[in-house]
């Protein structure tokens, strides 16, 4: 499998339309995400090519690259604030990128001093250390404005790779959508660039900035999670698993301090269990889906690339992506029995999408071979009794159709490459 790419740029414009629609907004643009998935590229190549097409002149751009060597001595905060500082002393306007900030001492005193002054509008980035982190925001009190960008979805893949679709999701649940990677030339490549991400920029650089001793049983805890995507489990069970297959002993509280340290380095995302019935959260235990499939898989030597899992993870970084809340399921019914009696069963639904006062049910099936796998499908769906849409979205269903208890049936590639599909179905 050899990916054929169409061009050497890869447009992100989802992204670059959140940072065009907060510009003057009165925040620091603080576009946070896993390290490598593209957002140095979209403010300091993309989101300022819009600007200079809008009309705004070079010398109104302050940008600064913090790792450059050539930039060295801005790392000292007050070498680099004055001259900013008179350079924008006029009335402006000014835009302000910056990236990998988090390598200037004191750089949230830096943000903060920016933001007071009215004609600059500031736009960061950073990928390690302190700025990898999802609590950076509070650090600005209240005063930056996130935009969460992800590794390529299966649309933006699919808009720079020339072949068949099929094609184009074999190489994309393998290798994932870290834009270094897919524009790799050969499987081997991509691979071998997957691992050393994995390894030398992902594990250890969350073991160094988290202090981690046991370095080794945190990549095990990662190669367990890869392994059990899609599937219910907690830091008690992953405690046991370590103390059954791995033969060593990891409390709890270790396991729960790690998973959260990858959550937030963006690596692995937590959904939460909703009782829709009884319209509260359950708590323990969750699912956890990684961020990129090659980052997953790379973990496991990619072995493992079970289709079924692994669709169930692109539907959920997908929905997540368009904006949606998105929880696990649950629904508590009482089922008659083969002998007449009651028995209580807890069905799942894969997904639950809110935005504002929409919501959807998504299950996700990989195949509806006969009329028995649509209705098993569906059962936990027929038992919700609210008028939200319910959808089924199927790896071998062709055009969107209906099922004669009204729930809709759509193809994975339909959905995956229609961003408004929710709404437009």
């Amino acid at each position: 499998m050899t990916e054929r790419m169409s061009s050497t740029e890869i447009r992100r414009d989802h992204y670059l339309n959140l940072l065009i629609g907060k510009k003057w907004n009165g925040f620091i643009k603080v576009v946070t995400g896993v390290l490598r998935c593209g957002k140095s590229f979209l403010i300091f190549e993309q989101f300022k090519r819009h600007l200079l097409e809008s009309g705004v002149a070079g010398n109104q751009i302050i940008e600064m690259v913090f790792d450059d060597p050539e930039n060295e001595e801005c790392l000292d905060y007050k070498m680099f604030y004055s001259p900013i500082m008179e350079l924008t002393s006029d009335e402006g306007p000014y835009y302000v990128p910056l990236d990998e900030v988090q390598e200037m001492e004191g750089f949230e005193k830096v943000l903060n001093g920016l933001l007071r002054r009215r004609n600059l509008d500031v736009y960061v980035t950073g990928s390690n250390a302190r700025f990898l982190s999802r609590d950076i925001i509070t650090q600005f009190r209240g005063r930056g404005d996130e935009v969460r960008m992800r590794p390529l979805s299966f649309s933006e893949f699919m808009s720079t790779y020339d072949g068949e679709k099929s094609d184009g999701w074999a190489e994309y649940v393998q290798f994932g959508g870290i834009p270094l990677v897919v524009l790799e030339g050969t499987d081997e490549e991509k691979m071998g660039t997957l691992q050393a991400l994995n390894r030398e920029t992902y594990i250890r650089d969350l073991v160094e900035r988290n202090a981690i001793r046991d370095d080794a049983e945190f990549a095990d805890l990662l190669s367990v999670l890869a392994s059990g995507i899609g599937s219910l489990t907690n830091p008690t069970r992953m405690a046991d698993t370590f103390e059954t297959v791995k033969g060593k002993g990891v409390s709890p509280t270790t396991v729960r301090s790690w998973i959260g340290f990858l959550e937030d380095a963006f690596v692995i995302e937590e959904a939460q269990r909703y009782d829709i019935k009884g319209r509260k959260y359950i708590g323990s235990p969750v699912k956890y889906y990684f961020s990129d499939m090659g980052l997953r898989n790379a973990q496991i030597g990619f072995r493992q690339i079970e289709e079924t899992h692994i669709m169930e993870n692109v539907l959920y970084t997908e929905l997540v992506s368009r904006g949606y809340n998105v929880d696990v399921g649950v629904i508590n019914t009482s089922e008659t029995n083969a002998e007449g009696g009651s028995s209580r069963k807890q069905l799942e639904v894969d997904f639950v999408c809110n935005k504002g006062s929409r919501r959807y049910y998504v299950q996700s099936a990989y195949s509806l071979p006969t009329h028995e796998k649509t209705l098993q499908e569906q059962r936990s769906l027929l038992k919700i009794d609210d008028s939200f849409k319910k959808v089924i979205v199927a790896r071998d269903a062709v055009a969107p159709w209906y099922t004669e208890e009204g729930v809709l049936v759509t193809g994975l590639f339909d959905f995956l490459l229609d961003g408004e599909s929710l709404e437009r179905l």
